[in-house]
C-alpha cells in the first residue's frame, strides 16, 4: 500500500510517500524543510516531489494519512486542507493522526517512559507522555513549561530542545514528524481499509482571532 504522509503542526514542512505492508513501512521518498512561515507555500510541491522522488504519480497511491495536531492554527490547516483537497480529488480516504503519536513511533524503545513535546508558542508546549511500549497515557496538552510535572525524564520533539531546562528534561531524536512515523501510526487502520475517522484538528486553544462585538451605541450629550 503507498501512502503520502502529509504534517504541518510543527516548523517542519513534511511531506512522504511511505509503503506500508504486514511488516511494517518504508519511507520510499520525501521532502522536509523546517520554515515555519511556508507551510501553504511548500506542502503540495514537497508533496509532488516526495511522489516523483519515490517513482510514482499521486494516482498510484492508495491512501493519504496526515497529522492533526496538535499545532498553531495557521500552519496546521495548511496540511490538513492539502490533504483533505488531494483525497477528494483523487477518490483517496485520509486518516487523521495525532502528530505528538508520529513523534513517538519513531522514538527508539527503551525500558523507560517518556514525553513528546512540541512548541506551542506563547512560551508554552504541546504535550503526551507516552510508556515504554510508546503508548499514549497521558495528553495531548497544552502547558507552559515550567507548570508540567511528570516525573519523566527523557522528552523527545522541538519543545524538549527549547524548553530542556525549565522542563528539566533530555532530550531525545526525534524532533519532529516523520512520514514513517505518521504512517506507523494508522498502518492498522490502513491496512484493515478501515473507515477513517473525522479530519478534525488539535488545536486544544482557541484562535486569537475573535468575531467583533456590537459597536456601542453613541448617545446625544
Amino acid at each position: 500500500m503507498l501512502v503520502l504522509a502529509i504534517d504541518t503542526s510543527t516548523p517542519a514542512v513534511t511531506a512522504g510517500v511511505v509503503e506500508a505492508d504486514g511488516d511494517g513501512v518504508e519511507t520510499r521518498g520525501e521532502r522536509v524543510t523546517v520554515d515555519p512561515r511556508a507551510h501553504g507555500e511548500l506542502i503540495m510541491p514537497h508533496a509532488l516531489a516526495a511522489a516523483e522522488a519515490a517513482g510514482v504519480s499521486l494516482k498510484d497511491l492508495d491512501a493519504i494519512v496526515v497529522g492533526v495536531g496538535p499545532g498553531p492554527f495557521t500552519g496546521l490547516r495548511a496540511g490538513m486542507a492539502t490533504a483533505a483537497a488531494l483525497g477528494h480529488a483523487l477518490g483517496l480516504p485520509v486518516y487523521p493522526v495525532c502528530s505528538l503519536d508520529a513523534l513517538a513511533a519513531d522514538v527508539v524503545r527503551s525500558d523507560s517512559a517518556f514525553l513528546v513535546l512540541t512548541d506551542a508558542r506563547r512560551r508554552e508546549v504541546y504535550w503526551a507522555a507516552y510508556d515504554a511500549a510508546g503508548n499514549r497515557t497521558d495528553g495531548p496538552h497544552v502547558q507552559r513549561p515550567a507548570e508540567l510535572e511528570t516525573g519523566i525524564e527523557v522528552a523527545a520533539g522541538d519543545g524538549a530542545v527549547l524548553y530542556a531546562d525549565a522542563l528539566d528534561v533530555q532530550p531525545i531524536e526525534p524532533r519532529f514528524p516523520s512520514p514513517a512515523g505518521l504512517v506507523k501510526v494508522a498502518r492498522s487502520a490502513l491496512l484493515a481499509k478501515e473507515t477513517p475517522a473525522p479530519l478534525t484538528p488539535l488545536y486544544l486553544r482557541r484562535p486569537d482571532a475573535a468575531e467583533p462585538t456590537a459597536p456601542k451605541r453613541v448617545t446625544a450629550p
